[in-house]
């Protein structure tokens, strides 16, 4: 579906509270090639609401996938934290699921093989599903085998037909990018062997609302899980979340393992009955705490303008690191532009020489950020700031400093 959503996309139930409203944005990764581009430049609504019934956390637009994931700019091997937590996550899979060379791992929105060329070498067969041609080349060049296609119940249905069920189906950060989801979790059920597992890595909800992450909102996230919604999604295609895992990755995540649920001997893992308890604590299962969440919002905003304002007054030039989508949706709803932060830097050649959407900010490499010698670096991508600041120590040398938006503004002492 595209456009206004008034149904929840899980359970049908109503949309009438809203969590967060930032306002008209583009999408967060729809870079523009030059300043020419930008009379052409769309902008959608960009509102959460909770669903009453089942309190799935959704947007209530939704932008064509097409549109957002066509010519996809995010290559995950361009964050060295990222490939570390992939390695770590195929050595414990390997040895968790008894993986071999009679195994099949899927991977759901695999983007450029990042993660599966790690089973590969250990000589299990693998294939990742993704719906982007440019990620998916860059994994085929690698020899990771690529089909691009959004998936569902009908690709797992050509799968199955041609005998390839999988032992460990993996989806890390792609259920939030997923519109038709009830479609996705039924193709799952379908392409999941009698005894395998699925593993689901999602942004936590609940470290969402209390970290006011308000800037992990954005047109390609379409939905926000807590465990108490994505156990009902579940639960109706007759799958069951046994066990979890809390990682720190994007500001705290979870990482469910699911199985279905005919398999009985599997109970309920500790860790699992805990986090449902402090889910209950943090009353994820009704609505006031969501209604709270605008207010904190703007209390970050407001932070963000004045640090920008009084850097200003005091002739400091301050930048940014990292072209990410979280990035574009804090500074659009800010409204910071390009006289406000000079530029972003990014590793990523494929953004580089860009304008980011809506801010117009010119992306450039990182090491013209250091040839600018700015007074200020602001990370976007806060949850990956002990890597950037790494990259970056050497800002150090004229007195610059780095600046993190979220929770609220913080400076790193001089």
């Amino acid at each position: 579906m595209v456009g206004h959503v008034t149904r929840c996309r899980s359970c049908g139930g109503p949309l009438t509270v809203t969590m967060a409203d930032l306002g008209m944005q583009p999408p967060s990764n729809a870079f523009l090639a030059s300043p020419t581009a930008i009379p052409e430049e769309k902008c959608y609504p960009l509102r959460a609401k909770v669903c009453d019934t089942c309190k799935l956390v959704q947007l209530d637009y939704d932008v064509a996938p097409e549109e957002l994931f066509g010519n996809y700019v995010y290559f995950s091997s361009f964050s060295d934290h990222w490939l570390a937590h992939a390695k770590a996550y195929c050595d414990m899979a390997r040895s968790r699921f008894a993986l071999g060379p009679a195994s099949l791992v899927v991977e759901l929105a695999s983007n450029d093989g990042y993660l599966l060329k790690n089973f590969l070498t250990m000589g299990i067969p693998v294939l990742g599903i993704d719906p982007s041609d440019t990620v998916a080349a860059a994994a085929e060049q690698i020899g990771v085998p690529t089909w691009v296609k959004f998936f569902g119940e009908n690709v797992a249905a050509e799968l199955s037909q041609q005998g390839r069920r999988a032992d460990l189906i993996i989806g890390n950060n792609v259920l939030a990018h997923v519109p038709l989801l009830n479609d996705f979790v039924a193709g799952i059920a379908l392409l999941l062997k009698p005894m395998g597992t699925v593993t689901i890595e999602f942004p936590h909800l609940l470290k969402l609302i209390e970290q006011v992450e308000f800037d992990t909102i954005y047109h390609e996230h379409y939905s926000y899980f807590s465990l108490y919604a994505i156990e009902q999604v579940f639960s109706r295609h007759h799958l069951r979340i046994h066990d979890v895992q809390r990682l720190p990755t994007h500001g705290g995540s979870l990482r469910i393992f699911a199985v279905h649920k005919s398999r009985a001997e599997l109970r309920d893992s500790d860790a699992l009955l805990e986090v449902r308890a402090q889910e209950e604590a943090a009353g994820l299962a009704g609505l006031p705490v969501y209604r709270q969440f605008a207010r904190r919002i703007s209390e970050c905003r407001d932070a963000l303008l004045e640090f920008l304002a009084r850097a200003k007054r005091e002739g400091k030039r301050v930048v940014a690191y990292g072209a990410a989508a979280k990035g574009n949706t804090l500074l659009n709803f800010c409204g910071v532009t390009a006289q406000d932060i000079a530029l972003v830097a990014d590793r990523n050649p494929h953004k580089q020489k860009k304008l980011l959407p809506g801010s117009h900010i010119p992306v450039v490499s990182p090491d013209e950020l250091l040839r600018a010698k700015p007074d200020y670096v602001l990370i976007l991508p806060w949850n990956l700031q002990d890597e950037i600041r790494s990259q970056l120590q050497g800002i150090r040398a004229w007195g610059g400093r780095f600046v993190t938006p979220v929770p609220l503004v913080r400076v790193d002492p001089s």
